[in-house]
């Protein structure tokens, strides 16, 4: 069983875990992910790792309650464990030192890029992050990513923390202003990094987008995380990706595909809902029959 260790509420959907799972942290890298199950009769759920410890036995995963599974996950207090925890999968993050390089986090997204920004911070590379998010609320890691790099822009949509703007707008501003920049990454909604990688396309800079989102079963056996490009290929992200060429990704396809479970999805969360709602009204009745004898 792998124990959670710590438990943190970034906002109201976004929560932090800290899990002890010391073979999975022991060959953790920058841009893997793990696979999680609540319960002997969950569902897979792919995570990329947002940090890890190798002596300390721990991996950090950051998740937002989307469907049943993440829900039911949010509940999950410290001491309780999770059921399997697989990985590290997919491959690392390409690390060197290429000069300077700009990374992009929104969301979510923040977390799997901080381990990133760490790596090409500690490989002697000047780093510009931009971070962003709708409000100041479902920010988190500011802090973390500051200490990492040689400049940070933060960005929300409604002007509640940082600068008032898109975070692709700070991007373009420095695009148009240096010529040194070696590389971008960019990791949150599948929308943002589609901007991302058309605004850095004039420019010929490479950008490396992630891809976990799309996952579903985390093996390639499914099918589910198909990306098409728009040179003709395909590849699957769990065993291919989950980084890829920003620029080469069919992206009006990969929004397509996110959609097509979100019926299911939010079926199953409100059956689960449902179900948990009978549970309590049950447990009350019982509690209060107790009560008067």
């Amino acid at each position: 069983m792998y124990e959670i260790l710590e438990k943190e509420v970034l906002s109201e959907t976004v929560k932090r875990m800290v899990v002890y799972a010391p073979r999975v942290a022991r060959k953790a890298r920058a841009g893997q992910f793990v696979i999680v199950r609540n319960d002997e009769k969950g569902e897979r759920i792919p995570l990329t790792i947002a940090d890890f410890d190798a002596e300390q036995g721990t991996i950090t995963i950051i998740f937002q309650e989307v469907g049943k599974s993440t829900a039911q996950m949010g509940q999950f207090q410290v001491g309780d464990a999770f059921a399997n925890v697989v990985g590290p999968l997919g491959h690392a993050t390409e690390i060197e030192n290429y000069g300077t390089v700009i990374m992009v986090g929104g969301g979510v997204g923040i977390a799997p890029l901080f381990p990133i920004t760490r790596a090409l911070k500690q490989a002697g590379n000047q780093v510009i992050s931009i971070i962003g998010a709708r409000n100041h609320s479902l920010l988190f890691w500011e802090e973390r990513m500051r200490a990492y790099s040689d400049e940070l822009i933060v960005c929300t949509d409604d002007g509640s923390r940082g600068r008032k703007a898109l975070v692709t707008e700070p991007l373009k501003e420095i695009l148009q202003q240096r010529k040194d920049i070696a590389r971008v990454w960019a990791i949150g909604p599948a929308v943002m990094m589609k901007f991302v990688s058309a605004a850095t396309q004039p420019f010929g800079i490479p950008t490396i987008v992630s891809l976990n989102t799309i996952m579903i079963d985390g093996t390639g056996m499914c099918g589910g995380c198909r990306v098409t490009f728009t040179d003709g290929g395909s590849q699957f992200v769990c065993v291919d990706g989950p980084e890829f060429d920003g620029h080469n990704v069919d992206w009006n396809l990969l929004l397509e595909r996110l959609s097509f479970y979100r019926e299911q999805e939010q079926r199953a969360l409100q059956h689960w809902k449902d179900h948990a709602c009978r549970l309590d009204q049950a447990a009350e009745t019982l509690e209060k029959e107790r009560a008067h004898g």
